[in-house]
Formats: C-alpha cells, structure tokens, sequence
C-alpha cells in the first residue's frame, strides 16, 4: 500500500475515527442478523418498518415483470418512463405542490438543486448542523455560503440584514438528521418573506413521519405553501429509494434545464420508482396513520427511559435519539460494547457531527415492540455506568 495511504489511515484510527462496515443479512426489520450474531436493530432509518412491506414488494416485483430492471438512460435521453410521471404526480399532491421532480439519492437531490438555484454574487443561508450534502451543494454552487448557529433565527436575521444582497436562498434540513430536533421554519418562512428570498428545506427525516398524513416538517408547522422547494427521500420512512423535491411547475422545469445531478445520470429503475409510489399512497391510509403513533409513542417511551437513566439527550421530540458522549474514542468503545449485548447502534464522530460532540445516534421504529425498548434501556443503561458515561 502507498506510504501516504497508511499514514492518512494510522491517523484516523489513532484519532478513534476510523470507520468500516458492519454486515446485515437478511431485511431491513426491528432484528437483523449483524455480523452473524442476532440484534436489534436500533440506527436503521426505516421509521415506519416500510422497508419489507409487502405492498412495497408486490409493486415492485410487478414493475419488473412488466417494465424490466432499468430505464436505460438519464431522463432527457430515454429514461423517462410512464412510472417516473406517476411518482411526480403523486409526490406532487401529497405535498399539496404544483409539481415534483425525481433525484436518484437525497445527495444528488442537494447537490444539483442547490447550484441549480444558485450561483457566484448569491448567498447562501444555512444552518450550521445542515447536512454534509448541504454544504456540497452550496460549495458546487459557487455562491457566498453564510453559516448561522444551529436553529438560531435571531442571528440569521441579523446576518440576512448584513449580506442578503441580490439573490439569496435559506436553506435548512426539516429534522436534523444527527440531532433529532425540528427546525424553526415559520421563523425562516417570515425571513424568506422579508428579504425576498427562497426557501428550500429538506425534509429526508420528516416525510412520511410529521404532519397530516405524513406530508413533512413544513405541513407540520403550517408553512408548506412558503418552503419553495421542499426535498425529500423515499428511502427513510417511506422504505424505498431515491429522492424528490416538490416545488411549483416553473420551478421544475428550471431543475430539469439546469440541475446536473438530473441531467446527466440514469435515472431510477422501474422497481424503485413502483415501490416508492406505493409507499406514497400507504403511508395516507389508516394503516399508516397507525404506524405514525406507534413510531411516537415507541419514541417517547425510549426518551423517557433513557432520560431516566441520566443519559445526556438533547432535547426533541423525534424518531431520532442521540445520546451525546463527546469523546469519538468513548463512543466506538459505547457502540462496540452494545453490540456484545445485541443492540445494533451506531456510534457518530466527525466530521459527521462537531468536535467534542461525539454520539450513538438511536432511531425508533414503529415496528420495535415494548418489550424489545424496555429491554434496550436497561443493557444501554448497564453498558453506559460500565463505561463512566453516567
């Protein structure tokens, strides 16, 4: 191996960064066999148990059978099939939007709109705990990114009062996918107002969980009308994979002309697109109304014990749980330890989440059982005064 490779590489792991994979076979459910040994399942973003629905499966093997594997190009080739303008309506009128526009991955999502929208002598306003893709998109972009504190909307609006000059674009994750907290988006909406701005939030974490029948962060706080593009993904809550922003029909047709992640990849195969759309009409029925108020109360039966217990959580109300360690090394040593006594949870470092601030990132499911979180709490609990954490 090149020298300089080691080098980069003894230093991550010297730093407790170093990261590898951990193998999961069989579905994506409450317990997965991990690395062979049977555990549960406890950093999964399949809120909703969606990811081996059989209504999601029977749709996609049908799209197979009847439209093949692949759509064969990107969509401005040859690649646009009758299933990617069925996605799009229905996208579009579950967000209560004049359209909607397919990505292949939340990434490519916000990191084509973003320069789509944006370029050099525009800014840029986003919120410091943004997503990684975020923070690509706008650096791609070119324009002048301005930071403000994580949900501070006082201090956003007196750095829109200083820079939002010429054309300018707010730009904030719904839920905060490494903290678990919602943002502040009729105070955004209102800034958005004053200066004239756009608003794009994404809402990977929201949809399909928040508001009337799931429809997101942004029709959870009564703004859906003001965010001009609302991103989101299929391959959380909803159980398939890709992404969408819904956004008013000019607004798509500029996406289509200038959003690079669109235009030159090939777009989503047919069983993708099948099991999306199935998702979307599931999750406006009764059983999905269900499946939302199981995932809340598993949610706050899971905060209330691990607040119980002394652990340091943050405050939320979301499906998503971290537990703040601070040490990255202290954290592996959490997520390893757990992993002996059958819960799979994620240790999170940086550069994922600020120095100092290390954490095991839990999410909820609604497909988790009393049983399965009481007993959770109580080896989190065991492992945590083991190691000094409380």
């Amino acid at each position: 191996m090149n020298r300089t490779i080691q080098n980069e590489l003894e230093d991550i792991r010297n730093r407790g960064l170093l990261r590898s994979t951990r193998l999961i076979s069989g579905r994506q459910t409450a317990r997965v066999t991990c690395n062979g040994h049977d555990v549960l399942l406890l950093c999964s973003n399949n809120y909703l148990g969606l990811a081996d629905h059989p209504v999601l499966a029977a749709a996609s093997i049908a799209a197979i059978e009847q439209f093949g594997t692949s759509s064969g190009a990107s969509r401005l080739v040859s690649g646009t099939m009758e299933l990617h303008e069925r996605l799009e309506a229905a996208v579009a009128s579950f967000k209560k939007r004049e359209a909607a526009l397919l990505f292949n991955s939340g990434y490519a999502a916000n990191t084509g709109i973003i320069p789509a929208l944006v370029g050099r002598g525009d800014v840029v306003f986003s919120d410091r705990l943004n997503h990684a893709s975020i923070v690509d998109g706008i650096l791609l972009s070119g324009a002048r990114l301005v930071r403000y504190p994580h949900n501070d909307f006082a201090r956003l609006a007196l750095l829109m009062e200083k820079h939002a000059k010429g054309r300018s674009l707010i730009v904030s994750d719904g839920v905060f996918s490494m903290d678990g907290d919602i943002a502040p988006l009729a105070e955004l909406a209102e800034l958005k107002r004053k200066h004239g701005a756009l608003l794009m939030v994404d809402d990977a974490h929201g949809c399909g969980v928040l508001g009337e029948q799931g429809r997101g962060s942004a029709e959870l706080l009564g703004v859906g009308g003001d965010v001009d593009i609302q991103m989101g993904t299929f391959g959380k809550a909803l159980g398939s994979f890709g992404a969408y922003a819904a956004v008013s029909a000019e607004m798509r047709e500029l996406l289509i002309n200038r959003a690079r992640s669109f235009i030159f990849s090939t777009s989503l195969p047919p069983s993708v697109l099948a099991a999306s759309l199935a998702a979307v009409e599931l999750v406006q029925t009764p059983e999905g109304d269900e499946l939302r108020k199981q995932l809340c109360v598993n949610t706050r039966f899971f905060r209330d014990g691990l607040k119980e217990a002394g652990f340091r959580i943050p405050d939320g109300s979301t499906q998503i749980v971290p537990i703040i360690i601070g040490s990255a090394v202290t954290t592996m040593q959490f997520s390893d330890a757990l992993l002996e006594e059958g819960l799979f949870a994620q240790g999170i470092r940086p550069p994922t989440v600020p120095e100092g601030t290390s954490r095991l990132r839990f999410t909820m499911m609604a497909t988790h059982t009393h049983a399965d979180i009481a007993g959770a709490v109580e080896r989190i609990r065991a492992v945590g005064r083991r190691l000094g954490v409380v």
